[in-house]
């Protein structure tokens, strides 16, 4: 009897993204359990696996799953709740206040369920994931069948969650424990960002990083005013306290990273360390213009992440790629920057590399576990097509997507979700909306 994760998807074009600049033309990828068996010709995948169910995609362009890096899921309850402020003051007047009234297990299980759907309507497939009551987001997670990324998240105040920084660890560490061994899931270290994290938390969490060989995911060079609040406070920019704390190393994953130095960019590559670029926040915020060509320039991992839909109002790693592509380019006044091919590797390969998954996802190779979208390349939208990877950075948006499988089973089929019932999430929303504004 076949298994739901052995299937056999032809398509119109399969873009593997490694090597990078290869789109392959009339080929099919072959699964079996779950696992890319083979990237081949349809015409001769057809012969080869004729016991494979079979998925025909003539117009779409198949894609590995979009890893976004960079996210608090649970924050899609509070979508709008406080839109065009400066960053301070939208965490300080309204985020903090609201989380601290209102975050629950509850409140994270449902809104990351929320945003899982979200999500894999647009072919994310992976997250990355900073928040409060991580044991929720995990099992929100594993209920729609995404691969997660769980921060362990370290904050110096206390909250609902957790009383104090051996707090907020001892609860993350016990939940990593519980499940290491998940095939879905892996964790990070979660320190929320040098202006709330002490010398002493991030020793420890550096020091667990190398036993553990973890990520650890932190924001870092968000704003003008959080370096110079560092420099005020400690002496130093934030970077280079994290640099003599251990924390910058290939394990670092820093989020936002707009306001960086040539000698700053050279650290993080010399250190093997991964940017989160989250272009739609930095906008948004008016935090800055990351200077992403140059770490590309210098050897930098960059992925790309959302941030959360409270800062961004959307999980849409197509808009990702679009705002990266056309910033970067406008910031390094280079018009050859960041091109489509390369813009799609940030959204792929990049956020695989950056959460240690690399070897598991974020292409299509055999070997790899099959984390696939599928994107409908058709109407007057989109044609004529002369690249296809172009349309789908500069053209297509994630209302494209039609198709989804994550460790080989198909999640959307046609645009509707197949293993998650989604009927009740609109009611569930509106219910927080009302606790919210209260």
């Amino acid at each position: 009897m076949q298994s739901e994760n052995s299937v056999l998807i032809s398509a119109r074009w399969v873009v593997p993204v490694e090597p990078q600049g290869t789109v392959l033309d009339w080929h099919s990828v072959a699964v079996r359990d779950g696992a890319i068996e083979a990237v081949m010709p349809t015409d001769r995948a057809l012969e080869a696996y004729p016991d494979l169910a079979r998925v025909e995609l003539p117009d779409h362009a198949l894609i590995p799953g979009l890893v976004n890096a960079h996210t608090h899921a649970a924050m899609t309850l509070m979508r709008g709740l406080a839109d065009d402020l400066s960053l301070m003051r939208w965490l300080q007047e309204h985020i903090w206040p609201a989380e601290a009234k209102h975050v629950s297990a509850q409140f994270v299980r449902d809104g990351t369920l929320l945003a899982c759907a979200e999500m894999l309507r647009g072919g994310i497939t992976c997250f990355n994931d900073m928040y409060f009551f991580p044991e929720a987001a995990v099992e929100a997670a594993l209920e729609a069948g995404l691969r997660g990324s769980i921060g362990m998240i370290v904050i110096d105040f206390p909250t609902v969650y957790a009383s104090d920084p051996d707090d907020y660890l001892a609860k993350g560490l016990a939940l990593r424990d519980r499940y290491r061994d998940h095939p879905m899931l892996s964790f990070c270290l979660a320190p929320h960002a040098p202006y709330t994290v002490s010398d002493r938390a991030f020793g420890k969490i550096a020091t667990l990083a190398a036993e553990l060989d973890c990520p650890v995911h932190c924001h870092v060079h968000e704003t003008e005013d959080e370096i110079a609040r560092s420099v005020a406070e400690h002496g130093v920019r934030p970077l280079e306290r994290l640099r003599a704390l251990g924390i910058v190393g290939p394990n670092l994953i820093s989020v936002h990273s707009v306001h960086l130095s040539a000698q700053e960019i050279a650290m993080l590559a010399r250190h093997g360390s991964s940017v989160a670029h989250c272009p739609s926040s930095n906008l948004k915020l008016a935090s800055g213009f990351a200077p992403v060509a140059a770490m590309l320039a210098e050897g930098v991992n960059v992925a790309l992440g959302t941030d959360g839909a409270a800062s961004n109002n959307r999980l849409d790693a197509f808009q990702e790629m679009r705002q990266a592509a056309l910033l970067a380019k406008a910031v390094a006044k280079d018009a050859e920057a960041l091109p489509a091919h390369a813009a799609l590797s940030l959204a792929t390969l990049g956020g695989a590399r950056a959460l240690g998954l690399a070897a598991r996802i974020g292409s299509i190779e055999p070997g790899k576990r099959a984390d696939l979208a599928a994107v409908r390349l058709a109407g007057p939208e989109l044609v004529p097509i002369f690249d296809p990877v172009s349309h789908l950075v500069y053209c297509a948006g994630r209302s494209d997507v039609s198709d989804v499988w994550v460790d080989g089973v198909r999640k959307m089929a046609g645009r509707t979700l197949k293993h998650m019932d989604i009927s009740h999430l609109d009611t569930c929303a509106k219910l927080w909306q009302t606790i919210l504004k209260r």
